[in-house]
């Protein structure tokens, strides 16, 4: 195979991704120079930035890693699409949940078992 046939492919596989629809449907967007995996996390994202903004809540952080620990060892990780801490309420976990698949299912309920941590989902 020559490389320029290679080429050829790789621009025929990159084209493809581009055309194939999610898996999910959702439809990637981007605000304010931040990516989102869906219209969905980004409408969260700018109700969130709102009561930011109106001191309702603080300590907005997006895409927040939990490496999930069983007697020292690495499980998986859980990526949270938003934290905050809520006035009163303490630390907010959440994710706007589309389809619940079983592994986010499984992460959840580690998240609650090692973390003690409820995800809300939105």
């Amino acid at each position: 195979m020559s490389t320029k046939q290679s080429g050829n492919q790789k621009m025929m596989v990159a084209e493809y991704k581009k055309q194939k629809p999610s898996k999910y449907q959702n439809k990637p967007v981007e605000l304010n120079g931040i990516r989102f995996a869906s219209q969905r996390e980004a409408a969260r994202y700018s109700e969130l930035r709102l009561l930011e903004r109106a001191k309702d809540i603080s300590l907005l952080r997006l895409q927040v890693r939990h490496p999930l620990r069983v007697n020292g060892r690495l499980i998986c990780t859980y990526v949270s699409d938003f934290e905050y801490y809520g006035n009163g309420t303490g630390l907010i976990v959440e994710d706007a949940k589309g389809v619940k698949t079983p592994v986010y299912k499984l992460k959840k309920k580690l998240m609650k078992a090692i973390c003690g941590i409820d995800i809300q989902e939105v």
